[in-house]
């Protein structure tokens, strides 16, 4: 028999730059599987160090990604009893969002990438969260997800969707298929392609601002 048991964890998470009266843009990035958070916030170092404040929360489950046990990846979420594993994720998620101070005057950027595109999507519309801009790289949208999830979101709001060209991940039929139903949920969603593959290109990142 299964069971189950209500605990408290720690958890980290990294930020990058300082946030000041300057900070236009405050960006929540969620990394992909394999990553640890520290390294993916690196991504964002070429991003305007005065306008703009990176919180990186770190998935919690850490693996060994070699033989020789020196290398350590993460992963949000698994087949594994997915339902209370991706509650547990969004009140870290909220738990990290409640420490971060975000003033009134800047922009909230929501991003995710692979697999954090899942947890991006997850929480904006569990938490009803009035963010200026979603951002999803090279991942899936949660199947689960309708229209109705969204409908707190203003037109204005900024949803973007990235992927590599040449992205294996990706097979162009699907591709075609999952821009409709992605756009039947999010109306004023762009799609942009970038010449690379399965990676978050910082140059196509900054036409989303």
């Amino acid at each position: 028999m299964q069971k189950e048991v209500l605990y408290q964890a720690t958890n980290t998470y990294d930020t990058l730059n300082e946030l000041t009266e300057d900070t236009k843009n405050i960006w929540l990035v969620l990394h992909g599987i394999g990553y640890l958070s520290r390294y993916f916030i690196r991504l964002f170092q070429r991003l305007d160090a005065d306008e703009n404040y990176i919180i990186a929360p770190q998935a919690p489950a850490k693996y060994y990604k070699d033989a020789s046990y020196k290398r350590v990846g993460a992963s949000w979420l698994t087949k594994e009893t997915t339902a209370a594993e991706t509650q547990n994720v969004l009140r870290y998620i909220d738990a990290v969002m409640e420490v971060e101070t975000t003033p009134k005057n800047a922009r909230l950027i929501v991003l995710g990438y692979s697999q954090g595109v899942s947890i991006a999507a997850r929480w904006t519309a569990s938490r009803k969260i009035m963010c200026d801009a979603l951002v999803m790289i090279s991942g899936g949208f949660p199947k689960e997800l309708t229209k109705e999830d969204f409908d707190f979101l203003p037109s204005q709001t900024r949803i973007t969707h990235i992927v590599g060209a040449n992205d294996p991940y990706f097979d162009p039929k699907n591709v075609a298929a999952e821009k409709v139903r992605v756009q039947q949920i999010l109306p004023q969603i762009i799609f942009k392609t970038h010449d690379g593959g399965h990676e978050l290109d910082i140059n196509t990142l900054r036409d989303v601002l």
